[in-house]
């Protein structure tokens, strides 16, 4: 659970006892929508689970999610039925104590999807056995039974229960579902024969005309149509899309089969039925006397027929009431509007006995038979607080049972609370609290009552009304605090209240009852002649359901109200000795849509379910608690102390972990096995920096984990690679071995045949002979004409080869011809021309052959003006400095001045710019030397004679003006460029500034 808290902004918390603003309204609707909206319809409030319908199909109740939440601690996974029911479950099997699931909403708000649910995760769950196999199949197919026979359409829920149905699930010692037991509370007997603007009567009535056999339907009387039948028209709406009658009732006649109801209680249960239809279908209308009689013939004998009682004394128990006088009884004929209540109380009264005689049949195929001690847990799907318009008997039956059932929640859920306080040893503070027995008493008090004074009044001789009780409430309850009639208003809220009405304030709000029809609905009357008549049908379940022992009972049976009490007194008795979990249904919207969130109508519904009021209680000490080790487990990652591994208790790793994330003293509570967190807000703060850490912590994780990936990987490849290579190379040897066999074969036949004429034997070796030779011969062919050489070819290529080597010598002199460039044939007519001269005349000309005439002798590599300095005054004159092969020469106007050996040649290179005299050192002097192109010329002076360690001088030279005498050359730097002869003698070079 602490894991979906990253995500709270977005999704909402998954528990409401975490919000923050818990005693606001507006925050619990808010995340309620927040989880609506993301397809999250389960959010807790503690170990109260809220249920909003989705009216779509989410894809939640899978067998895989079953598997997921089996075992699993409760907060572990994110709020869902299963987590409630496998909570439920494991805490039976290890405590071996009984449990009980309370299911409560109002009408359309899926109550009875969730009692199906936790029946089919039990039934997938738990271990089984082939004959626990048919008791699990009895226990899920109980459900489309009760719900044919006691399900309607409403305006509300297209499948709403109309009774109250509390069901037991017995387990053995080894967890499995050995049997069942099921109580039913309050019947919607009135829906029998009357139903609202687009409500239906009972499911069963539609599936059985829409489903039945041509010749069931036939035995039983009755026609396909619906609107044949007065009892299931009044509600004009007998067709309805979303319900598909056919398909339930081959459900429910599988059911019927699997539960092992016997062929002629099928016959029965289906003629009971029928009779219910012709009796709606009964008209009266007034003879001469003002007395009823029977007007259809048909209707009654169908009756008679499929209830085996005699034709004259049903159509007389349908007219005539019997009246016991002080030594005889009398029939007295019935005026039509008595009659039709007669009529209407016959079809109410087979129909409720016969649900009730359904749920003892089913309780029978699931009783166990072993006596030995089961655990059991109960499924209670309760009607919720209802609200409407009219609010008659019914809506105060049911408001009263969800009173003590809100009061039974409170008390036990502050004694739950209060225990784990002194279980865990922490100081447990008084929690305030509205207590609602002020509300029960109201109702079901001894002689005070309501309930009493209703009893009261249905009972007293004389003429009791519905007014009569109104006005005897206002006698004995009108000081009450939560009672209010018209008369007893003030003067703003007497304009809401009618005449007729009453208003009590539940501990969910305010509800008016109008108190017209609740004497009528109390005493629920069977007159005593019509009741005579079924105690003696022929039909078997009619003789269950009615024994003669009650002809025989002079006293009066006890009103709907006070079995109603005391059955629900029972059921808290049964409730009380269990150890409870909620669900908590609630309706979004009265469209049935998806994904529709209607506020007002959800805020209402918070409201009469009391969740506010379960909120600040659960919120009053410690809005978080969880075991040390679950706690250490999640959070040890936050201290250095206690990750990777806590060798202490859990509590003192506890300890010492709050201590380094810097919990205060008021903000947490450290019990024996348990730590408190009281503000929402702690744990929030915590969970954000463990989600921090997390990330850190898996980031470092994957690194690992994909460097493990990647090794393996390699591992991997690396032995395919070397298996590959294996295999290959074995491929490559076995090829290479084949090939060499072949070749020794071929040329072992060939070598023997070699001397004969080409043919099949030797073809192959000479084939490979001349192969041999001629990539042999590539490599050796000759370069040029002169080359004579030639590779010796093998005797069978004698003749090839010869006819090779022309063609090479010819293809060597045409290339070298078209070689010949006109400068060397212009050279090679010279030595045809001298070959003629001297060839024979002259000594010395064979010597002369290989070397080629040239154009010139005199061969000039650089040539660059300089500027010489006479050795005596130092006077200037230009000169033309040119560099040959052998020897560097200064010229003018084409006179050689002076020639410089380069084998002579000595070097001084001052460091001055511009000035780029060169010194050369012969007998005759130093030559001094000025040129533009310094670098370019020295370094080609170097190259020319080949010498590279010349040194550059800076400051002064020395040089030689002749034989024994020297000169100075002063180097300095100045505004502009000039070479003078000094005062002193010397030579002066003077370069620009830089």
């Amino acid at each position: 659970m602490e894991g979906a808290l990253v995500a709270r902004d977005r999704v909402g918390i998954q528990d409401f006892v975490l919000l923050d603003s818990h005693t606001s309204e507006n925050a619990f609707l808010d995340n309620l929508r927040k989880r609506y909206q993301e397809n999250l319809i389960y959010t807790y409030i503690g170990t109260l689970l809220v249920s909003v319908n989705p009216y779509k199909e989410l894809g939640i109740y899978t067998v895989k999610q079953m598997e997921q939440y089996k075992g699993v601690n409760f907060f572990e996974l994110p709020p869902h039925i299963y987590a409630i029911a496998d909570n439920a479950y494991r805490v039976m099997c290890t405590e071996y104590n009984n449990h009980f699931i309370l299911i409560s909403g109002e009408s359309g708000a899926g109550k009875t999807e969730a009692s199906k649910k936790i029946l089919q995760y039990f039934a997938m769950t738990c271990p089984t056995t082939e004959q626990l196999q048919v008791v699990r199949d009895r226990l899920l197919l109980s459900n489309p039974v009760l719900e044919a026979f006691g399900n309607a359409k409403t305006l509300r829920n297209d499948n709403s229960s109309r009774f109250g149905k509390y069901m037991d699930i017995q387990f053995d010692f080894k967890g499995a579902p050995v049997g069942g037991h099921i109580l039913s509370y309050l019947i919607e007997k009135s829906r029998v024969v009357y139903q609202n603007p687009g409500e239906r009567n009972f499911h069963i009535f539609y599936q059985l005309l829409e489903g039945g056999e041509e010749d069931l339907l036939h035995d039983l009387g009755l026609e396909r149509n619906p609107q044949k039948y007065m009892y299931l028209i009044q509600g004009h709406c007998a067709k309805v899309s979303s319900i598909n009658d056919r398909s339930d009732w081959r459900t429910v006649h599988k059911a019927f089969t699997v539960i092992d109801f016997k062929a002629r209680d099928l016959e029965n249960l289906f003629g009971v039925i029928a009779s219910v239809l012709h009796l709606g279908n009964i008209q009266f209308e007034e003879d001469s006397n003002g007395h009823a009689i029977i007007t259809t013939g048909s209707q009654i004998k169908w009756i008679s027929k499929l209830l085996g009682v005699h034709l004259s004394i049903l159509q007389e128990a349908l007219t005539h009431r019997k009246i016991e006088a002080r030594f005889e009884e009398v029939l007295s004929p019935l005026d039509v509007d008595l009659a039709f209540y007669a009529r209407d109380a016959v079809a109410k009264a087979i129909y409720g006995r016969t649900f009730t005689w359904l749920v003892n049949k089913i309780n029978s195929s699931l009783a166990n038979k072993d006596l030995t001690r089961k655990t059991v847990i109960g499924l209670l799907d309760i009607y919720g607080f209802e609200v409407f318009e009219t609010n008659s008997f019914e809506q105060f039956c049911i408001n009263y049972c969800n009173e003590k059932l809100q009061q039974l929640l409170i008390e036990m859920t502050l004694k739950a609370e209060q225990e784990e306080y002194e279980l865990e040893g922490i100081e447990w503070e008084p929690i305030p609290y509205f207590n609602n027995k002020i509300i029960c008493d109201l109702v079901e008090e001894k002689h005070k009552g309501i309930i009493s004074i209703l009893d009261e009044e249905c009972l007293r001789p004389g003429e009791a009304t519905d007014l009569s009780f109104l006005e005897k409430l206002e006698e004995k309850v009108g000081d009450h605090a939560h009672f209010v009639t018209r008369k007893l208003a003030d003067q703003k809220t007497r304009k809401s209240i009618d005449w007729v009405d009453f208003r009590l304030l539940h501990y969910a709000g305010e509800v008016t009852y109008c108190t017209v029809g609740f004497l009528e609905k109390n005493n629920d009357l069977l007159y005593r002649n019509l009741k005579e008549v079924l105690c003696r049908s022929k039909n078997g379940i009619l003789r269950e359901c009615f024994h003669l022992s009650e002809l025989d009972n002079r006293r009066r049976p006890e009103t709907v109200a006070t079995q109603f009490k005391n059955s629900l007194a029972s059921l808290i008795d049964i409730l009380m000795s269990k150890e409870p979990s909620y669900i908590r249904c609630i309706k979004p919207n009265d469209d049935k849509a998806a994904d529709k969130f209607d506020d007002s109508l959800i805020r209402h519904q918070v409201k009469y379910l009391g969740l506010m009021e379960h909120l600040r209680v659960r919120r009053a000490g410690f809005a978080y608690r969880r075991k040390y080790e679950h706690f250490l487990q999640r959070y040890k990652s936050l201290c250095p102390d206690t990750w990777p591994y806590w060798q202490g208790t859990a509590a003192k790793g506890v300890e010492k972990l709050i201590k380094h994330i810097g919990y205060k003293p008021e903000e947490y509570k450290m019990g024996k096995t348990k730590i408190f967190i009281r503000f929402p807000r702690t744990l929030f703060a915590t969970e954000d920096a463990f989600e921090f850490r997390k990330n850190r912590l898996v980031s470092r994780i994957q690194a690992k984990y994909k460097g493990c990936l990647g090794k393996r990987e390699f591992q991997k490849m690396r032995e395919a690679a070397i298996k590959l290579e294996s295999c290959w190379r074995g491929v490559l040897a076995r090829k290479l071995a084949k090939k060499r066999m072949w070749a020794a074969q071929t040329i072992r036949k060939g070598f023997i045949h070699r001397k004969q004429p080409l043919n099949r034997n030797n073809k192959d070796f000479v084939r490979l002979v001349q192969y041999t030779y001629l990539m042999k011969l590539r490599d050796h062919i000759p370069k040029n004409v002169l080359d004579k050489s030639w590779l010796k070819p093998p005797e069978i290529m004698q003749e090839t080869s010869e006819f090779l080597r022309k063609i090479c010598t010819r293809n060597l002199v045409r290339k070298y011809c078209r070689g010949i460039t006109a400068q060397k044939k212009a050279q090679m007519e010279e030595k045809v021309i001298a070959s003629g001269i001297f060839c024979g005349k002259k000594a010395g000309y064979a010597q002369s052959l290989n070397e080629p005439f040239l154009e010139t002798r005199v061969k000039v590599r650089y040539v660059t003006p300089v500027v010489k300095y006479d050795r005596n005054g130092f006077k200037p004159r230009e000169r033309l400095l040119v560099l040959t092969r052998v020897a560097a020469y200064v010229v003018e106007m084409a006179k050689i001045k002076q020639r410089i050996e380069y084998a002579t040649l000595r070097g001084n290179i001052p460091a001055v710019l511009g000035a780029l005299p060169d010194s050369v050192s012969c007998f005759q002097g130093d030559a001094i030397l000025q040129c533009e192109h310094f670098f370019e010329t020295v370094t080609k002076l170097c190259i020319l004679a080949h010498k590279q360690n010349v040194s550059v001088v800076q400051g002064s030279l020395q040089f030689q003006i002749s034989s024994g005498k020297e000169g100075t050359m002063v180097f300095t730097t100045g505004q502009d460029a000039q070479v003078y002869k000094a005062k002193n003698g010397q030579l002066t070079v003077v370069s620009p500034l830089q």
